[in-house]
């Protein structure tokens, strides 16, 4: 059988171009490597320590080496010396000879158990050391002597216990300290007059003095989770240049009265605190706050004051707030779009209350999606005149309700008539319209008759008829009549209901009914709520703040057909203290759901068209056939040309074309393709030309994109 030439001819350029494909990327991988070892200043130096690469200008990185020691051969001209994640698990003074022009050592993420004395004393260069991520649990009184230039020394996420109360003595250089995630109950005296941060967070250190903390100049302090329940007002007062704080996590009952006397504040995080709602005189002279940490305060709701507060502000976080998104909290999402906020953890902000809004992002809703009532604008017009005319009133044209007319009699006289009069606006508590906007609540607010109102702070008020209670009026008294005196008495039984249980589970969310809860512990602040799912691979545990006021909390965004433990226990006690525990199921996953269903019906709306138009190409083509047929039996002969021309006439056209009624097609010049530029380093010419007739079915190839 023999192959027709052109179709071989690409068969064998197509070969030729998937061989120099091949070449190009190997040639690609191993570039890098070539230039590795070409290169004068490459990391394969011989003055480079085994197991790691070297860089100008002096700096050696060491990573997962898998040696227990300090590697050898270090240049005496070496600047940074990076030995991270490399199983280092003891430090020797001559480890470090020869060293004195160092000036970054980072040995985290070590297995280092103990510092020995004097250990970095070679290193009189050296300014920054990080010795976070090991196993230390003491740092004794001189293992670091010697280092006077030394600026920043970071040993959290270790296991110190003690630190020797001369430890620090002589760094006083030392720019910023960081001991955070460590086991520390006390700390020793730090005299640093040029610290400018420092961080404590996740320790315990409940009282912090002034003789604590001898450091005039700090900017950053960072004390979450320290277990503080008071800020001391002569330590506050002492850090006159304090520009960030961090009191997260702790145990502050209240807003602390010293900050409202720091004004320089432009970092504060007071998340995570029993304190309760946000007065306005908190924040008064915060007004230079650029970024503010309010979440898991149990808010309920934020004064419209809070606006003109803080008119810096750019970052702000109020997650895992129970948020009354009611007309009173309308502002706060225009707010932040005015004046540019970014808002944190926005996916964590959702609304509370009311049903309609639960679980909404509140970022993202509308002002109509408040349920303000519709107020309505009245634009009065004054005229000049000292006639008793009535003066006109322009109304809004949906406006249902009289509005008398305002005579020149009933107002008193001016002392310039010539000047022009401007509308006075009236006072929002002498309009019935204001008064309801005041007195809005949404419908069906409170249960079983009970009347609703906002308070001055846009908190929900219920006042409940007799023989009810709770903050919906949702709980009942019944009273069951005495029985006869001639009877005997009947034996008190308890009902033994639990106090949390769960209803109305979907295949995502598990409604908890916290009523016998609340009920039987009036004096809790708050509700820890911590859940975890028992059927996944994932069971951490995931804490929720609710305020006392949550008779019911729907759990959401949960997995279908899962068991979840919930155990609620009252916030601000310790762990596992007066804790009550139950387990909810959520419901299997529907296969067949809204969104098939939609599916469904947009295929249906899409098919239906569809069919309708083919059937009816269908039916013409068979018409056109049927007219056809019908005309070429009754032509006889001749009548052929109706339908189709004879063979004799199409001679005749060809002839007729032949003998130049049009201009001969002159044959396709085949220009060669453009030379294709590829990266930086070469040129090469397409190996496919439009010769080539692999494929009848395009007239033009696609460009190499080899």
């Amino acid at each position: 059988m023999v192959i027709d030439s052109p179709f071989l001819s690409c068969f064998r350029l197509s070969l030729e171009r998937e061989r120099v494909y091949t070449m190009k990327v190997f040639l690609t991988s191993l570039m890098p490597l070539l230039l590795f070892f070409i290169l004068p200043d490459g990391t394969l130096s011989s003055d480079c320590p085994e197991g790691c690469s070297c860089s100008p200008p002096e700096s050696i990185l060491c990573y997962m080496r898998r040696s227990s020691t300090i590697p050898k051969g270090v240049s005496p001209s070496t600047k940074s010396l990076y030995l991270f994640s490399n199983g280092i698990d003891d430090l020797t003074t001559e480890d470090f000879e020869g060293l004195e022009n160092l000036e970054m050592l980072d040995l985290s993420q070590n297995k280092l158990t103990e510092l020995p004395e004097r250990v970095f004393e070679h290193l009189a260069s050296l300014r920054n050391l990080d010795l976070s991520s090991n196993q230390i649990t003491h740092i004794s009184e001189e293992c670091f002597l010697g280092m006077a230039l030394l600026e920043r020394l970071y040993l959290y996420s270790n296991l110190i216990v003690t630190i020797h109360p001369a430890a620090f003595n002589g760094l006083e250089n030392l720019l910023e300290l960081k001991l955070q995630g460590n086991q520390l109950t006390s700390l020793p005296a730090l005299s640093m007059p040029q610290l400018l941060l420092l961080d404590l967070r996740f320790n315990v250190l409940p009282a912090l003095g002034p003789s604590d903390l001898q450091t005039p100049n700090l900017e950053s302090l960072k004390l979450g989770g320290v277990g503080l329940t008071s800020l001391n007002e002569e330590l506050m007062g002492s850090l006159k240049n304090l520009h960030e704080l961090d009191i997260s996590g702790n145990q502050l009952e209240s807003f602390p009265s010293v900050l409202k006397e720091t004004p320089g504040l432009i970092h504060l995080s007071l998340a995570g605190n029993p304190m309760g709602p946000l007065k306005v005189q908190d924040l008064q002279n915060l007004g230079e706050l650029q970024e503010l940490d309010i979440s898991s305060l149990s808010l309920q709701g934020l004064p419209e004051e809070f606006s003109q507060l803080l008119p810096h502000l750019r970052k702000l976080t109020v997650a895992e707030n129970p948020f009354n998104c009611l007309c009173t909290l309308a502002w706060f999402p225009r707010w932040l779009r005015a004046q540019s906020i970014t808002l944190e953890r926005t996916e964590e902000t959702r609304c509370h209350f009311p049903p309609s809004n639960a679980g909404k992002v509140l970022e993202r809703l509308e002002h109509r999606d408040f349920g303000c009532p519709t107020t309505t604008t009245v634009t009065t017009t004054t005229l000049k005149t000292t006639t008793t005319l009535p003066v006109p009133v322009t109304t809004v044209p949906s406006t249902t309700r009289a509005i008398p007319v305002q005579r020149d009699s009933d107002n008193p006289p001016y002392k310039d008539e010539d000047s022009a009069l401007l509308p006075v606006p009236a006072s929002p508590s002498s309009t019935s319209i204001d008064r309801t906007v005041d007195n809005f609540c949404p419908p069906h607010t409170c249960l079983n008759g009970g009347t609703c109102r906002l308070d001055q702070d846009g908190q929900v008020e219920c006042t409940c008829p007799h023989g009810t209670s709770g903050m919906y009026c949702e709980t009942q008294k019944h009273h069951l009549p005495s029985p006869p005196e001639a009877e005997i008495p009947v034996a008190t039984v308890s009902i033994d209901t639990p106090d949390i249980s769960s209803h109305q589970a979907t295949a995502t969310s598990i409604l908890l009914d916290l009523h016998r809860y609340i009920e039987m512990r009036p004096y809790i602040r708050g509700i820890r709520l911590t859940y975890r799912n028992l059927s996944g691979p994932d069971r951490r545990p995931i804490q929720l703040s609710l305020p006392s006021s949550f008779p019911e909390y729907r759990l959401r965004g949960l997995k279908p057909n899962s068991t979840y433990a919930v155990c609620a226990s009252p916030l601000g006690a310790p762990s596992g203290m007066d804790s009550v525990c139950t387990e909810a199921q959520t419901a299997a996953e529907s296969t067949i759901g809204p969104d098939a269903q939609f599916d469904d019906q947009k295929l249906t709306t899409m098919l239906v068209p569809a069919i309708a138009i083919l059937l009816l190409l269908v039916l013409i083509a068979i018409v056109v056939g049927v007219v056809c047929y019908l005309r070429r039996k009754r032509a006889k002969g001749h009548m052929d040309l109706e339908c189709e021309p004879s063979q004799l006439e199409l001679d005749g056209v060809k002839a007729g074309l032949d003998n130049g009624a049009l201009p001969q097609k002159q044959p396709q010049l085949m220009m060669p393709e453009p030379a294709v530029q590829n990266g930086n380093l070469e040129y090469e010419v397409l190996l496919l030309q439009d010769h080539c007739t692999s494929n009848n079915n395009t007239s033009t190839h696609k460009p190499s994109y080899f």
